[in-house]
């Protein structure tokens, strides 16, 4: 048996792992949200790796804007950043939730967590008091992911 053949077992069990470690690094976020003015609302970020551990960042990017930071891996805020805006770390998971939902806050959220993690997006849909007629907001370039 030659020496290059010796080294394939051990060349595809290594790509195998880390494949399979990529895959199991990928956020999750609902594609969408709604809510009624006024209204608290949450949304959810969830992986397997330990969120818990290493925390999640949250951005908002509202149509024509560049990504905003609302809220650190430690759940601290930016100044500048309303205090309806707030977030949360359990086990594999984060939650941003806005206290008092306003129309401005209609946008897109990404949630981010530091180590080999991708990040995940959900669609904020802001529903007016009078009319409540859904705004449909604009996906600014990245794919949304369910």
């Amino acid at each position: 048996m030659s020496s290059d053949m010796a080294w394939s077992p051990l060349l595809l069990t290594l790509l195998t792992h880390c494949t399979a470690s990529w895959a199991q690094s990928v956020l999750t976020q609902p594609a969408s949200v709604s809510g009624s003015l006024g209204q608290r609302v949450t949304i959810s970020c969830s992986g397997r790796t330990n969120i818990g551990r290493f925390g999640a960042s949250w951005y908002q990017q509202l149509p024509g804007k560049a990504p905003k930071l609302l809220v650190d891996s430690d759940g601290d805020r930016p100044s500048g950043v309303p205090d309806r805006f707030s977030g949360s770390k359990s086990g594999n998971s984060a939650t941003l939730t806005i206290t008092g939902l306003h129309a401005e806050d209609e946008a897109d959220y990404y949630c981010l967590s530091i180590g080999p993690t991708l990040g995940a997006h959900t669609v904020l849909q802001a529903w007016g008091e009078v009319r409540h007629k859904l705004a449909i907001p604009t996906v600014m370039g990245l794919p949304v992911q369910s």
